[in-house]
């Protein structure tokens, strides 16, 4: 009798360790059944877009053309809003603080990348608190100048700021901005002085330069092109290491003499970092798809702007290698970004 109750006990032992076994199976199994469910269900109402720079500016139009297909995609409104100033930041708070749950999206440029150097003390980390969905296109800046400035060659702008100690202006997109860094980039490769003039985004920063109360900028293509097309501004220069499509005539900063002096432009969708998973490589896909539409590409390319193709956990380690770049930019040049 000791010996089959001794037999019942363990048998009963193993069948409650199985038992265990399975529950605990269960319970790590359930999140990602719940996380694959939400993916299954995403998008079931109209989602946001957050613009960090004002309408009309690069990553503006390169995001509402993306954005229309999309939505067509995924069977729901796609609500653009733009929250331009502070460098982005408004809009990087916004989208790192919403719900995780894919409703949320963040539409930035370069200035992503710059935003842990320029607001060190800000509330959320760019690379924590946010995570790439997708590239929605890359594109060089463009140095320009007005007409009735009579400079002509970026050699003859660099002249004309030597010999202006103190009093050369540039505009950007705002401190910490692509365009802020892109000019930056380029006054330490040429080694020549000015002083920085933010605005809320680039339509303002030419206006100011086609009007002569701002000297240059290196404006992102997609806003300056139109007016580089009719001469209201002169293309000096393009920042990228080779030529630009849509500016084939203009040289690069590089092959006027000016190393490391090159910088990339590009436009970026991304979610809260806990957004789930599948919901990343869902909306990564459809935006991959949306971009395939026909005509987008060719619509694109005449604004200057090119595909750049990268994987979501790509895109993240790029930007944290940018990030280092950035740091690295300002302790060889003690730039002062505030």
């Amino acid at each position: 009798m000791p010996a089959r109750i001794a037999s019942i006990r363990e048998d009963f032992g193993m069948l409650t360790r199985r038992r265990s076994l399975q529950l605990a199976g269960a319970a790590l199994a359930a999140p990602a059944l719940s996380l694959r469910a939400q993916a299954d269900t995403w998008p079931s109402k109209p989602i946001k877009a957050i613009v960090t720079l004002s309408a009309g500016s690069t990553i503006d139009i390169v995001a509402r053309m993306t954005l229309d297909p999309l939505s067509r995609l995924l069977g729901q409104s796609i609500i653009v809003e733009n929250r331009p100033g502070a460098g982005g930041t408004i809009a990087g708070t916004a989208v790192a603080r919403a719900d995780p749950d894919g409703y949320t999206l963040l539409i930035n440029s370069s200035m992503h990348s710059a935003t842990p150097v320029v607001y060190p003390k800000l509330g959320y980390d760019v690379a924590r608190d946010l995570s790439a969905v997708a590239s929605l296109g890359s594109s060089p800046n463009v140095v320009v100048v007005r007409p009735a400035s009579g400079i002509k060659t970026l050699q003859e702008l660099v002249a004309a700021a030597k010999a202006k100690p103190g009093g050369f202006t540039f505009g950007t997109a705002g401190v910490g901005s692509a365009t802020h860094v892109s000019t930056e980039r380029l006054r330490f490769a040429a080694g020549f002085p000015g002083i920085h003039v933010p605005f809320r985004g680039m339509p303002e920063a030419l206006v100011e330069v086609m009007t002569g109360r701002v000297d240059f900028s290196c404006s992102s293509i997609a806003s300056a092109l139109t007016f580089v097309r009719d001469r209201s501004l002169i293309a000096l220069a393009v920042t990228t290491p080779q030529r630009c499509s849509a500016l084939p005539d203009v040289p690069t900063t590089t092959e006027l003499g000016y190393a490391d002096s090159d910088y990339t432009f590009w436009t970026g969708m991304f979610v809260p970092a806990k957004t789930p998973r599948p919901i990343v490589e869902a909306l990564h896909a459809a935006t991959r798809k949306a971009q395939a539409t026909p005509g987008l590409a060719e619509r694109l390319a005449q604004e200057g702007v090119d595909p750049m193709p990268i994987a979501p956990a790509e895109f993240d380690a790029l930007i944290r290698k940018e990030i280092d770049a950035t740091f690295a930019l300002v302790k060889a040049t003690n730039i002062n970004f505030l």
